[in-house]
């Protein structure tokens, strides 16, 4: 599974990196939401590889995030 983050319509709400903070994390410096380096796809902070046990708790932030900036696919 892949994710992106749409970060250019994040709201900086952080439900996401306090429902996931193993995997997302807040930018230090726009505040946005972004994927944890380690995870991250060719570095960028929007983009990454979402390990099995992660699924679960990633799953939550996209349903719970206010504009849908969080997508998930195979």
């Amino acid at each position: 599974m892949r994710v992106s983050i749409y970060r250019d319509g994040c709201v900086i709400c952080s439900a996401c990196w306090n429902l996931c903070p193993e995997y997302l994390e807040q930018h230090p410096e726009d505040r946005k939401s972004q994927v944890r380096e380690a995870n991250r796809i060719g570095g960028a902070p929007g983009e990454g590889e979402v390990p099995s046990e992660m699924e679960c708790c990633l799953r939550e932030a996209a349903c719970c995030c206010p504009v849908q900036a969080i997508v998930l696919f195979d």
